[in-house]
């Protein structure tokens, strides 16, 4: 499939959700990866949501909490990749203050919608949703201290763009903090296609090592990928014996192969450049 293909299918699904939670008054959208999904449940605590809007709460279909992975501090600039219905923005704007300023970039007009909506409710006025993909950011180079995003990288066809953007904006000496699915050792295609269908947050995810030489590669240091929670087999067992398949026999090549992690990184306060004039080749 296309990177446009990927786009249009992401875009359709997520865009379909926004609507869906948009018209049920703060309840789950119609997606596998969402309320009670072992992937998504028990994220953020209840004295963090129980001030945010329940649409932003309810259209929260990420792995992890990006927001909690490290301090943001007052006056801090922080963008959120793939922001959706808005609750890290939310998050995020709470802890860097009025002096602080939040994005959120997402592609899909409904979750802009919806989270401009969630926006208005909360009276966030740190807060600004834009659209584009996330392998192209609409901000300028070194502009922004910390960069989160929440089970949205592994959606994207063209990684190595995706963290060369984050890179780019990121000032030197900014953080990468992100909660993505990685998959942890090989995993037979078969296999993949058939967890993949189980539940769309996986589709697209990397290994846990490719995942940290690709930040590296970007320029990143200090790389971290971390996994904390593991999926069992029998988190699949009810959808995939509904497809047909022998779950024991796929237990081997299944049973914590995949999982929830937090992904650390850090922008070189002297980042490369390509530079070679005289002012920067000494």
């Amino acid at each position: 499939m296309s990177e446009t293909n990927v786009q249009d299918a992401v875009r359709e699904k997520y865009g379909e959700i926004a609507k869906a939670v948009g018209k049920s008054g703060g309840r789950c959208g119609p997606t596998a990866c969402g309320c009670g999904d072992p992937i998504t449940s028990n994220l953020y605590s209840d004295a963090e949501t129980r001030d945010l809007p329940a649409d932003a709460v309810a259209v929260s279909l990420g792995c992890g909490n990006p927001t909690a992975l490290l301090k943001l501090e007052p006056g801090q600039t922080v963008l959120d990749l793939g922001s959706g219905g808005g609750i890290d923005v939310l998050l995020s704007a709470k802890r860097v203050g009025p002096t602080g300023k939040v994005y959120g970039l997402d592609m899909t007009d409904e979750m802009l919608a919806l989270a401009r909506e969630n926006q208005r409710t909360a009276g966030a006025t740190n807060v600004e949703f834009l659209k584009g993909p996330i392998e192209a950011i609409p901000l300028p180079a070194n502009s922004v201290d910390v960069i989160i995003s929440n089970c949205v990288i592994n959606l994207s066809t063209d990684k190595d763009a995706v963290l060369r953007e984050a890179f780019r904006v990121l000032k030197p000496g900014g953080r990468f903090a992100v909660s993505d699915v990685i998959v942890r050792g090989d995993v037979p295609g078969d296999v993949r296609r058939s967890m993949e269908l189980w539940v769309g947050c996986i589709t697209g995810a990397l290994e846990e090592r490719e995942y940290a030489s690709k930040l590296q590669a970007a320029g990143f240091a200090d790389v971290e990928v971390e996994p904390w929670r593991i999926y069992k087999i029998e988190d699949a067992r009810s959808f995939l014996t509904e497809s047909g398949l022998d779950v024991d026999r796929l237990a081997p090549d299944v049973e914590g192969r995949f999982a929830s992690a937090f992904i650390r990184a850090r922008k070189p306060a002297q980042a490369a450049t390509s530079c070679c004039g005289p002012d920067c080749c000494q």
